[in-house]
């Protein structure tokens, strides 16, 4: 699914109606490109691969892991892999206890990702049973695969850089600050936090 353009379009426009500093930050970067990726397992297994590495290592690691289990890694045959073969693909001991501990509850169908609950807490508190993924990891999940709207993940950095530019702060607010700074710009606040990835670095603001 996925916030398309039109939505992140939609929803910037109704912010920046409400707020002149937002107005001046669309009118000088421009609208960010959506962010969309596939719900499901996969992309969470990817999410857990990718912590703490390159994006190039990730890949790597990935396209090892479909080499030795199948396209799409199912989560049935990443259980039955011995520890050694993972680890050979580039899996810590750490990373496996992660990505099994996500295959087990697939499996077991206790988490059932084409269902999680409308509710963005609810569907948060069931996504962080997995071991490995913290709030923020499933704030991007619930962002970017399910295009949630109103998503707005305080307590990334790129977030709070993006913020001190975007309203012009005089330092970047912590995660508090942050999530209070947004409050206003319910239920867009997903489009929001796509703009300030836009525009933490953009040399324009």
């Amino acid at each position: 699914m996925g916030l398309n353009a039109e939505a992140l379009r939609h929803g910037l426009d109704e912010i920046a109606a409400r707020d002149k500093r937002m107005a001046r930050a669309i009118a000088v970067a421009g609208y960010p490109e959506p962010r969309i990726r596939p719900t499901g397992y996969a992309t969470l297994l990817r999410t857990i691969v990718g912590q703490q590495v390159s994006v190039a290592a990730a890949a790597s690691v990935w396209t090892k892991l479909e080499t030795l289990l199948g396209e799409a890694i199912p989560p049935e045959e990443l259980l039955a892999a011995e520890f050694d073969a993972l680890r050979a693909c580039g899996l810590s001991r750490q990373k496996q206890g992660y990505a099994r501990s996500l295959c087990e509850l697939v499996v077991a169908g206790s988490l059932d990702l084409e269902n999680l609950p409308a509710d963005d807490e609810a569907a948060i508190a069931e996504l962080v049973r997995i071991k490995g993924i913290g709030r923020w990891s499933a704030e991007i999940y619930l962002l970017f695969a399910e295009g949630r709207p109103d998503i707005w993940p305080a307590g990334d950095l790129a977030v709070q850089a993006g913020l001190h530019k975007i309203l012009g702060l005089g330092e970047r607010p912590a995660e508090k600050a942050t999530r209070e700074l947004a409050e206003s710009w319910r239920p867009h606040r997903g489009a929001a936090a796509i703009f300030t990835w836009h525009c933490y670095n953009n040399p324009a603001l």
